[in-house]
């Protein structure tokens, strides 16, 4: 049994417990090849949740500083997140970004699912913020189809993404797969990689309810 197998089996009875998790459209992710799952991000948890409602596993970037924790809360961090997918990459240098697609390129060109949120980071007010262009870049390279998807009542359960989460209702909801085959060969140009980054972050917040913000969350934080 892999570890990904013995955390689902053993974690999922419990969060559907605690967040009476509802999960919507869940079949629409392909059964096998590259696919990039394309969501919101509200809180810490959402990256808890999501490996847990899919059948097939879920690798995503995350801060290398989850994985490097001391004691026995970082031992218990790093051996959930890699077990359940987290490929950690330091994301603070100049080189970060690049790192992250190269890295997501790799998984997808393997025939797995990739979890990206291209909103870059979380929302600092519950609103949809715009989205980066990463994830236009990872289709149009790869061709993998993007199934978007939303959280829905993660904030209301983890304010703030600090603290322990409260039980509560979360729905995970996920949208028709999208592709852009008709792009091809055009991810280096800009016009192309806004329009298919807007098409994809237009179906989260229809997935979502959010209201959209067109500005990048990074520069929300920072005023």
């Amino acid at each position: 049994m892999s570890r990904f197998v013995f955390i689902k089996a053993m974690l999922g009875p419990i969060m559907r417990l605690m967040f009476r998790t509802r999960v919507e459209g869940v079949e629409n992710i392909p059964g096998d090849g590259p696919v990039i799952l394309a969501g919101n991000h509200l809180t810490f948890i959402d990256s808890m949740i999501l490996p847990l409602v899919c059948d097939r596993q879920v690798f995503f970037i995350g801060k290398d500083e989850y994985v490097t924790g001391k004691g026995f809360k970082g031992r218990l961090m790093a051996w959930f997140f890699t077990g359940v997918g987290m490929i950690p990459v330091d994301r603070d240098g100049g080189r970060g970004g690049v790192a992250a697609l190269m890295t997501g390129r790799r998984v997808l060109d393997e025939g797995r699912v990739f979890g990206i949120y291209p909103e870059g980071t979380r929302s600092p007010d519950g609103r949809l913020y715009r989205g980066r262009t990463g994830i236009a870049r990872l289709t149009l390279m790869t061709g993998a189809p993007v199934v978007p998807f939303a959280m829905i009542g993660t904030d209301k359960l983890q304010p703030g993404g600090a603290g322990l989460p409260r039980p509560g209702r979360v729905t995970v909801r996920f949208g028709e797969a999208m592709e852009f085959s008709r792009y091809e060969g055009m991810d280096r140009d800009r016009y192309v990689l806004r329009a298919v980054t807007d098409s994809v972050m237009t179906e989260v917040m229809r997935l979502s309810g959010q209201e959209y913000v067109d500005i990048y969350a990074s520069k929300a934080k920072a005023a």
